[in-house]
């Protein structure tokens, strides 16, 4: 009797060690891939790559024009031209204008279209009866193109900034709240009735379990709003223009079109590329790995 409560205790105590080895096990683990890297990798995986891509992108564009394989400046001037465009704007001022006015109006823009977006989309996908009337609606502005309103909204709001916010959200509120509606539908059952077990009902119920449950498809809508808004806004700008509107990166645009200077067109689309990767870069990729972190979808690094 003794030798088996002797080997007993034996087999616990190795069973014990292996399971205790096997937890030091996967802490290394986790610490060694949870620690910051060095900057050499973050340089080679993450900065090195952009660069890359811009100096190839640079390379053959001059390449067309040195091997005279395009030689018509009217049509693709080169990257010293363009650069000296934006070298002659920012020598006059007007180059952080022309970001600023689109920015501010985007941003602006976009933040009304959450405010409204949010709430739609939570009715939509806790109401049936709104579902089924609006929720087709909602899907069919979505994919309704922007510039289609902005003839209608000059027509009600005259040249006006009015006008601009108006073409935003009409594209970014149905975005936005589709994508609420989205991460809504795909909340688990479970979800809810544990936090009604725990009185998390009403209001309470929808901002400590839905939305967080929610936040994957919502933060996905909220990236293709501000897409939706940023393209609203710049086809806003380059159809309705006046002085009293300003003059936005969509205004450059369509100056640089009417006076036939490729080097102000080529301009204005590389700066609206570069607002539209900053926006993203600053903003929603942060948001998205947090919410993918915070699930244990991505590992910190």
């Amino acid at each position: 009797m003794a030798s088996t409560d002797a080997k007993t205790t034996d087999g616990s105590a190795k069973n014990g060690s292996a399971l205790a080895g096997i937890e030091a096990g996967l802490d290394a683990l986790e610490s060694s891939v949870s620690g910051r890297p060095p900057f050499r990798q973050t340089f080679r995986e993450k900065i090195l790559p952009p660069i890359t891509a811009i100096v190839v992108v640079l390379v053959v564009w001059q390449g067309l024009i040195s091997l005279k394989i395009v030689d018509d400046p009217s049509k693709l001037p080169s990257p010293g031209a363009v650069w000296a465009e934006a070298e002659d704007a920012w020598l006059k001022g007007t180059l952080l204008g022309y970001i600023w006015t689109s920015v501010s109006r985007g941003l602006f823009g976009f933040a009304l279209a959450l405010v409204i977006g949010t709430p739609l989309g939570l009715l939509v996908a806790r109401v049936k009866f709104v579902r089924a009337a609006i929720g087709p609606i909602l899907s069919g502005l979505q994919s309704l193109p922007s510039v289609a309103w902005v003839p209608a909204s000059v027509i009600w709001l005259g040249l006006k900034p009015e006008m601009m916010y108006a073409v935003i959200l009409l594209g970014a509120v149905p975005s936005i709240a589709n994508g609420l509606v989205s991460g809504v539908d795909q909340v688990p059952p479970l979800f809810l009735r544990a936090g009604r077990t725990l009185g998390a009902t009403g209001v309470r119920g929808i901002w400590h379990v839905v939305l967080p449950a929610a936040l994957p498809g919502y933060v996905a809508g909220l990236k293709q709003g501000w897409a939706f808004s940023w393209r609203s806004l710049m086809a806003a700008e380059i159809i309705a223009q006046a002085p009293d509107l300003g003059t936005g990166l969509g205004q450059l645009l369509e100056v640089g079109r009417t006076n036939s200077s490729m080097a102000t067109v080529f301009l204005a689309i590389l700066l609206i590329l570069f607002v539209g990767i900053a926006i993203d870069l600053l903003i929603f990729s942060p948001l998205e790995r947090w919410v993918l972190r915070s699930r244990g979808l991505l590992v910190k690094s």
